[in-house]
């Protein structure tokens, strides 16, 4: 695939449900914007697919990019889960409502128009962007853990 924009997103929390952080990492050649965020009281799931979300609404015109993410959720829910979620009413295939459907459908918004190219990374095993990225929110949390707000911002990578 010729050069496009790579998005590299993490999210965790300290405790599940805890406080949590999200930070994505959009790089096009030597162009970078880096975007985190911190979540009071949330699940480490929900920071991941908030990371994404916040990448791609980031992108203003319709783009090829490859996304990379350590999370499993986000990447199946993308790729295979979605559709069926969609045609089911937002219930999985037990018959139960889906999680975080307000994230869910944002996503599949935010994605509309986008060739995205999903791509599962393992965490913690020395991707470099991935750990760019996990350090991020790492520091995030140190800073804003103990707040009562939602706190975004750009930078620090």
């Amino acid at each position: 695939m010729p050069e496009s924009l790579r998005v590299i997103t993490d999210g965790a929390c300290r405790g599940n449900p805890g406080p949590g952080a999200w930070g994505a990492w959009l790089r096009y050649g030597e162009a970078e914007r880096v975007l985190w965020g911190y979540v009071p009281g949330t699940t480490n799931n929900r920071m991941e697919l908030l990371a994404a979300l916040r990448a791609l609404e980031a992108i203003k015109r319709p783009t090829e990019l490859r996304l990379l993410s350590d999370s499993q959720y986000l990447i199946k829910g993308m790729t295979e889960w979605l559709p069926g979620w969609v045609r089911r009413g937002w219930r999985n295939g037990s018959g139960e409502p889906v999680k975080n459907p307000d994230i869910w459908q944002a996503l599949g918004t935010a994605a509309t128009g986008h060739q995205i190219h999903w791509q599962w990374v393992r965490g913690h095993a020395g991707d470099p962007e991935n750990e760019a990225v996990d350090a991020l929110i790492n520091r995030v949390l140190d800073r804003f853990q103990g707040n009562e707000q939602e706190v975004q911002g750009e930078g620090w990578l």
